[in-house]
């Protein structure tokens, strides 16, 4: 057995960034930016008017209520510019600002003395004006030349928003890493729906590897069930390398076992293995080992938190490295009580973060830590990590406090799973 932080080390050590594609914005929703954005524009373009009104030159003098002046123009959203003068400008939200206009008075604080054909020609002002107020100067958002986004951000709606508004089209993105998923036992039953046999059980841990993989932003390029025949085993991970897998993750077989067969199975394929079982729990029979053609393998235990356990702790870190994307921000949080952990190992609990009144959060530690058991899965919003030689954890002790997967730790305490 080796420590999680040495078999961590492997792991980074095996792992490299995968090389950047080119997408339309529309396409790269939720993917990794592989270089920066610098914009090539300000934003707003030009100065305009936040408010409807009237735009008036102050240059830095303030206007008094009741001062009164000719309207020399309109300006409407979209209109070119124009040279103002001494006098107003009737305008709209939005419109760009005459030029030598710096300020604008809403139409509410505006009395119209005259007009023609609809339009004002002559107007008071309602109350004191300072210089400069409701117009947004050019570059006030973003200016030319400024990093808006950097290389291992997540393209999220806001940043593909910004990016449409600063006109780029199409971005770098990290290429996702090709995931295959492999369920081993001859008694996984595939469909939820079908009635189950003596001595057969669901395969729920290949969903949701599915599902937790899609979220770190891996593509699931293949996926399956196989029994516990080597022969068949070889065959679906040929499928597997087939349809361009990058990354294998298993589940089940990996123990000590009559049969636990995938350890053998990968040295007969000429597979190093790197480590195969680690100093935490649930899943310490975990194995990693490196393809001949460079795929990267884990082998997870069968019993489903274990797998979870694995999946989080152990292939999304891989994911991450392979995305470009920096260390996961980590959290510490008190205990709620004290906790029993298995001495000499790292510990992996399902928990919920909670927030008191005064909107301070603590960790609890829910009860049926079983591996087998997935209905605390239902009732958790995050894991403790527990480590140390000890077999106690007191109650108050500030632990490492990680999310089902890579969202903000401070999201925790409003998550229902």
């Amino acid at each position: 057995m080796i420590a999680y932080s040495e078999a961590l080390q492997h792991l980074m050590e095996a792992a490299a960034p995968l090389p950047a594609e080119r997408l339309t914005l529309h396409e790269a929703g939720g993917r990794i930016l592989a270089t920066d954005i610098i914009s090539g524009q300000s934003l707003p373009p030009f100065d305009n008017s936040a408010m409807d009104g009237f735009a008036l030159r102050a240059n830095g003098t303030p206007f008094e209520s009741g001062a009164g002046f000719a309207v020399q123009g309109w300006q409407a959203a979209g209109d070119a510019g124009a040279e103002g003068g001494e006098g107003a400008w009737e305008i709209m939200t939005g419109a760009r600002m005459p030029v030598g206009l710096d300020t604008v008075v809403p139409i509410e604080n505006v009395e119209i003395l005259a007009s023609e054909d609809g339009r004002p020609t002559r107007i008071a002002l309602k109350s004191a004006v300072k210089p400069g107020q409701n117009v947004r100067l050019r570059g006030q958002d973003v200016e030319a030349g400024e990093r808006v986004l950097q290389a291992g951000q997540v393209l999220d709606l806001n940043a593909r928003t910004l990016l449409h508004a600063i006109g780029v089209a199409e971005v770098a993105v990290v290429a996702r890493p090709k995931v295959a998923v492999i369920a081993t036992g001859k008694e996984l039953v595939t469909e939820a729906a079908q009635v189950l046999d003596s001595g057969q059980i669901r395969d729920s841990n290949r969903p949701y590897l599915i599902g937790r993989l899609q979220a770190a932003g891996a593509e699931v390029v293949w996926q399956g069930t196989v029994g516990d025949e080597v022969a068949a085993f070889d065959a679906v991970l040929d499928d597997a390398l087939a349809a361009g897998a990058q990354v294998l993750v298993s589940t089940g077989a990996v123990s000590a076992g009559r049969y636990d067969f995938i350890p053998a199975a990968l040295h007969a394929r000429g597979a190093r293995i790197v480590f195969h079982k680690v100093a935490i729990r649930p899943g310490k029979p975990l194995l990693f080992a490196v393809l001949p053609g460079g795929a990267l393998y884990f082998g997870l235990p069968g019993n489903p938190v274990s797998a979870a356990v694995g999946q989080r702790f152990f292939v999304e870190p891989v994911l991450r490295r392979l995305l470009g994307l920096a260390a996961e921000p980590l959290l510490q949080l008190p205990l709620q009580a004290d906790v029993r952990k298995p001495p000499g190992l790292r510990f992996h609990a399902r928990a919920r973060v909670d927030v008191d009144a005064q909107g301070r959060l603590s960790a609890r530690v829910l009860a049926g830590q079983e591996s087998f058991r997935l209905k605390s899965m239902l009732q958790a919003n995050a894991w403790v990590v527990l480590e140390g030689e000890g077999d106690l954890v007191a109650a108050g002790t500030p632990v490492r406090v990680q999310g089902w997967g890579h969202q903000d730790p401070l999201q925790l305490a409003n998550q229902e799973s």
